[in-house]
């Protein structure tokens, strides 16, 4: 009687791809249930609050042409569904963009694993800022922000926004509340947990203080200061993974990153320090929304300073170690040049020579010249 031998062969290990696809089909089925139910007269009341913008009051353009009027919106507790349903919206975007566009290049690349996933980091966040930062340059430029730096502070509280305005802020909290599941979704290292958690803290820190304290004119314009910036920060880092002679991007970005954070915290003083202050109406008033209190603008300055002194402290940081790096390597090529090499591990070291090419010296070492005497 044979006997059966048991199987040994482990169960098929899902591939990363599969797993991300898997997660992107079960969060686009459930927004399709949001989208399916405004069809449905019983569900739609439910659903027409996940998917539009709440809020909406219709006020005349003018006293004069009382006919025409605008539609402005004000912010509540139903924001939080709004917030939900562009949450999986982002989710569903995140996974397109990975899978038909960087995971191809990183196939046709071969990166290491730490290129592999700094290089879908930067590929995600660089497309997120270029879209963020014309969408809200677009809103600054229709709205007359540049024409008029006074609109920053002038007729606080800003409770009333255009439909563009709203919509931007709800996608900015959408988007970074999405980067906390794609830390799972991504297979995220445990030490870059720590890391992503900071950046994605402060920007909803900052994008949700903006957006409840009713200062959501002067947090356009840094947002699209700050994220110009950092678009050309990701930007430069994907052509430099392509191509590692590419570094003149860091340059200018190093250059800009510096002049970012001047304009953020002479903005900030201007308006909150200097043009809120000053403003006639300075009593904390929940029911309009204003929040022009001494207490609030010091918070709000102070958050604002810690957070480009912490920015300053991480990029002075990272400079030195650039530096070093660099001094270090520049080192043993000078203290080279006048010495001979003596035994095996000195001549191991000449033979490598810098980045891996041989030099000269190679010719004069002791086994050499004995081959030739033989």
């Amino acid at each position: 009687m044979a006997i059966r031998k048991k199987s040994t062969k482990s169960p098929p290990v899902l591939s990363h791809e599969f797993v991300l696809q898997n997660h992107a089909d079960i969060v686009s089925c459930v927004a399709m249930v949001f989208l399916l139910g405004l069809m449905f007269e019983i569900t739609a009341k439910a659903s027409i609050i996940f998917v539009t913008l709440q809020y909406n009051v219709t006020l005349p353009t003018t006293e004069e042409q009382a006919t025409e009027s605008a539609s402005l919106y004000y912010y509540g507790i139903k924001d939080l569904a709004t917030v939900f349903f562009y949450m999986l919206v982002a989710i569903i975007i995140h996974a397109i963009i990975q899978e038909y566009v960087l995971d191809k290049i990183n196939r046709r690349m071969h990166f290491s694993k730490t290129k592999h996933s700094k290089f879908n980091e930067s590929g995600q966040l660089s497309a997120f800022y270029l879209f963020a930062c014309v969408w809200g340059t677009f809103i600054l430029i229709s709205e007359n922000y540049i024409a008029d730096p006074t609109i920053l502070w002038r007729a606080y509280p800003h409770n009333l926004m255009t439909f563009q305005m709203k919509f931007f802020y709800i996608s900015q909290l959408a988007y970074w509340l999405h980067a906390f599941p794609e830390l799972y979704f991504q297979k995220t290292k445990k030490e870059d947990i720590p890391r992503q958690l900071v950046y994605i803290g402060l920007y909803l820190f900052h994008i949700a203080g903006a957006y409840l304290l009713n200062l959501n004119h002067l947090g356009l314009v840094l947002l699209v200061l700050h994220y110009f910036v950092e678009f050309l920060f990701h930007i430069s880092r994907l052509f430099y993974f392509s191509n590692e002679k590419y570094q003149k991007g860091f340059s200018l970005w190093a250059v800009l990153f510096v002049l970012g954070r001047l304009l953020t915290l002479i903005l900030s003083v201007l308006t909150v320090g200097f043009g809120l202050a000053r403003a006639e109406n300075q009593k904390l008033d929940f029911s309009t929304g204003n929040f022009n209190v001494l207490a609030v603008r010091i918070a709000v300055l102070a958050s604002i300073c810690i957070t480009q002194a912490f920015m300053m402290w991480k990029f002075i940081n990272f400079q030195l170690r650039r530096w070093r790096e660099h001094s270090a390597f520049q080192a043993p090529a000078v203290k080279k040049k006048p010495t001979v090499t003596k035994g095996r591990s000195s001549r191991k070291g000449t033979e490598n020579g810098v980045n891996g090419t041989l030099t000269s010296n190679v010719a004069d070492s002791p086994r050499n010249r004995k081959e030739k005497s033989s």
